[in-house]
């Protein structure tokens, strides 16, 4: 099986882990476990808990000590067994603790991901820039199915959908140990200073005033992130409480509705290498800035009757928030940092986004939901998403101002070959 294959297959099994709870769990836990919003925040805040040292912790380890591709399947493996252990949780505090050792697990893998493809397909000859995004929406690819099998199912509520997702995480974790080598290239020496032994080079990257401020808004717009994966598949399912409403599609299919987002995102990854070598990260992110508060704009106003076609747009529109940040965003990493501190880069990357901007989206949201959006009658779904939105435009005119890079498409191509 050639390189770009077993790749692929990484990639689908990768985010199909994720698919089959991340977008449900909100349902699982209102619905089936009757647990509450400010509680459900911190569940989502595990996500950014783990990125804020775990990533970073596992770059330094493949950049420094271990295969890369070895310690991705013992993660995996670990995380399989763990996620295998949810459904016998009978509290909200002991949810907290096992989804936290299990994203412990799993949030430096995405990081990991990234290298192992990177170094596989450049050891190959082949150009990241151009060649990894046809890799990776297959990804998405895997995210959707998972999502689709989880609501066709019948287990949006259900404790199953997480031995849908540990289940595969250990069938991944096994294959891991097929995949191309990736050995440290950073190993230590006499010569080696304690800053480079413990892989802390990446953190000069802040010393750039350009390197910081990308890192500074990639958490900002990791929170962004949080927000939709957290309130959107609860949002679309809340319509129940509307009479007219509670039989539409949008309700009984709320997990297929919200997959329109994923299947947005295989089309605009394939035309990241256009966008990125054209315009530059700055025009990139700024799009991706914009796509966030329509994103949430179109949700403040839309519904499932003569609104659908508002819901359906965000969910288009999503591919391009996430992908133009999230997967431009790892690949304008890659092409600023050195082969020595490449994992540990994508690790920091992943702290940014993933850690403190998971937890600064996920906790703050639940706390200002439950204390200004929460009635006996609900949640005001609509003052919900026009915050998001308001938010998302701030940063937006932010980074625009603040952020100075003058793109050369020679440059990325110049990295690359």
């Amino acid at each position: 099986m050639g390189i770009k294959n077993r790749i692929t297959i990484m990639n689908f099994l990768q985010f199909f882990i994720w698919g089959a709870w991340l977008i449900t769990v909100a349902v699982y836990w209102f619905q089936n476990k009757g647990w509450s919003g400010t509680e459900f925040g911190a569940i989502f805040s595990t996500m950014g808990i783990a990125s804020l040292f775990m990533p970073t912790i596992a770059g330094i380890i493949a950049d420094r000590y271990i295969n890369a591709e070895k310690l991705y399947g013992i993660l995996h493996i670990l995380g399989g067994i763990t996620l295998l252990a949810v459904p016998a949780v009978s509290n909200p505090s002991n949810f907290f603790w096992i989804i936290l050792l299990a994203m412990i697990f799993y949030m430096p893998t995405i990081a990991l991901g990234n290298s192992i493809s990177y170094s596989a397909l450049k050891n190959n000859g082949f150009d990241v820039i151009k060649d990894y995004p046809p890799i990776r929406v297959w990804g998405t690819i895997g995210f959707i199915v998972a999502m689709w099998i989880t609501n066709l199912s019948g287990n949006k509520d259900s404790a199953n959908q997480f031995y849908i997702a540990g289940s595969v995480a250990i069938v991944l974790g096994i294959y891991s140990f097929s995949l191309p080598k990736c050995p440290p290239e950073g190993k230590t020496s006499s010569q080696t200073s304690i800053t480079e032994m413990f892989g802390l080079d990446a953190f000069r990257l802040f010393k750039n005033y350009k390197m910081a401020l990308f890192f500074i808004f990639s958490m900002f717009l990791g929170a962004a992130l949080q927000l939709t994966n957290a309130y959107g598949d609860l949002y679309l399912d809340d319509f129940r409480r509307v009479a007219e409403f509670k039989d539409s599609i949008v309700v009984r299919y709320s997990t297929l509705i919200m997959s329109i987002s994923q299947i947005s995102e295989t089309l605009f990854i394939l035309v990241i290498p256009f966008f990125l070598k054209r315009y530059g990260i700055k025009k990139v992110m700024l799009l991706s800035m914009l796509a966030w508060v329509l994103r949430f704009g179109l949700f403040a106003y839309g519904d499932p009757g003569s609104g659908l076609w508002m819901i359906i747009l965000s969910g288009i529109i999503y591919g391009m928030a996430f992908d133009f940040f999230n997967i431009s965003g790892s690949l304008f990493v890659e092409i600023s940092t050195t082969s020595k501190i490449r994992s540990s880069a994508q690790g920091l990357f992943m702290m940014m986004t993933n850690g403190i901007g998971a937890i600064l989206g996920s906790v703050t949201s639940g706390i200002i939901i439950d204390s200004f959006f929460t009635t006996v009658d609900g949640k005001n779904w609509h003052g919900i998403w026009i915050t998001f939105a308001l938010y998302s435009l701030v940063i937006c005119v932010a980074f625009l101002v603040l952020f100075r890079y003058k793109h050369d498409p020679n440059t990325i191509q110049k990295v690359m070959d």
